[in-house]
């Protein structure tokens, strides 16, 4: 089977910590991601192209035909900021294309596109992910609160899923690991919700035009996706399932 081509935006971070000794203190920095854990769970049916998070305002696709060489684009804890705001724009004050807009347009001309949850997706902490109001909200299949939207568990959820609902959950099991938050967003009038949480879309589904998306309101890795979940035996099925309807194959 042929491999889709994925663009995989985010999921990456740069940390920055003060220790303090008595009088003295020194920094540390250092850089961190969980696309292994994205390798691992979907490279039997995907080559995917990594963009981090530090790197998507400059080097994402700015152009219709570059997004077109992708079947597939996943955007992932990375925040619409830093997808709006590319150098140019920010230091140069340079007109440059408006990436989410031409996300939109990209799944309204048959694209596939998904959305990950996380500390700065959708909503995201402190409302920073800024997604709401957006021109990218109108191609997801949920439209996102205008505040913090994150929904932490420390307890854990438990999902009980109807693989019946939607055709993405063909083959999975109705007891899934647990989770420990997701972003709150509602469903959109014609979104299809294949897995709720008392009430709140946790997987949902869109047809925008000729294309499709979909929402994850969880993260792809802790610490919502706790590492049970992240090594699940159905994880690859889970996956494919939701790269294979949005794409259409």
């Amino acid at each position: 089977m042929k491999k889709y081509k994925m663009l995989f935006a985010g999921e990456s971070w740069l940390t920055h910590n003060m220790e303090v000794k008595g009088w003295d203190d020194f920094s540390v920095g250092g850089y961190g991601t969980e696309i292994d854990r994205i390798h691992a769970a979907m490279d039997e049916f995907a080559e995917i192209t990594h963009l981090p998070s530090h790197l998507v305002g400059e080097k994402f696709p700015s152009t219709m035909e570059e997004l077109k060489t992708y079947d597939v684009v996943i955007l992932s804890d990375v925040g619409a900021n830093t997808l709006l705001l590319h150098p140019l724009v920010f230091t140069q004050s340079v007109r440059f294309p408006n990436r989410l807009q031409l996300l939109a347009d990209y799944v309204e001309q048959g694209g596939a596109l998904g959305m990950m949850g996380g500390y700065m997706t959708f909503q995201g902490i402190g409302g920073k992910g800024c997604y709401h109001g957006s021109p990218i909200e109108k191609a997801l299949p949920v439209d996102f609160l205008p505040y913090d939207d994150r929904q932490e568990h420390p307890e854990g959820i438990d999902l009980k899923v109807d693989p019946q609902r939607h055709p993405a959950l063909k083959g999975l099991p109705e007891e899934w690991p647990y989770l420990l938050g997701y972003n709150k967003a509602v469903a959109k009038p014609g979104a299809q919700v294949a897995v709720e949480y008392q009430g709140d879309p946790i997987l949902s589904f869109y047809e925008y035009g000729k294309g499709r998306s979909f929402a994850w309101a969880s993260d792809c890795a802790p610490h919502w996706m706790p590492p049970a979940f992240c090594e699940w035996e159905y994880i690859h099925l889970f996956w494919k399932n939701m790269i294979d309807w949005v794409v259409q194959r």
